[in-house]
């Protein structure tokens, strides 16, 4: 198993897809912060350096999983950003950013494999907190 100093931020309103997903990702090596809202996400984007970020598209509290990518990207360097929905279909290139999008249900390790693909090669941290 390949270590990871990166932490990934897991935005899924469902509490076992949420729980599934982070111990495949732990498993891999990745710290893990965990929302079920986006507003739980902005507050953790705020309190801690994310070097990734996995949302779900439809949420709770009026914001979408796509308002915070929007946000994210806005905001600062791209990050490895994966979008899941089962309701909804994208193509990447509809998506800020490098964002890629998954369709539920997906294979765990078909997301862990292009989540890592996705971190640039060199050492370069490329990363992501709010200022506040």
């Amino acid at each position: 198993m390949e270590m990871y100093s990166r932490t990934v931020l897991i935005v899924e309103d469902e509490m076992l897809i949420r729980m599934m997903l982070a111990d495949a990702l732990q498993d891999e090596g990745y710290r893990v912060l965990e929302a079920e809202t986006v507003l739980e996400a902005l507050g953790l984007l705020g309190r801690n350096r994310v070097d990734a970020l996995i949302t779900d598209v439809d949420m709770p509290g009026g914001l979408s999983g796509l308002d915070l990518v929007r946000a994210l990207h806005a905001n600062c360097r791209e990050i490895p950003t994966i979008v899941a929905s089962g309701g909804h279909l994208f193509d990447d290139a509809d998506l800020p950013g490098n964002a890629r999008f998954f369709a539920k249900p997906y294979r765990l390790d078909k997301l862990t494999s292009v989540l890592a693909a996705m971190f640039p090669d060199s050492n370069d941290e490329v990363s992501y907190r709010l200022a506040g």
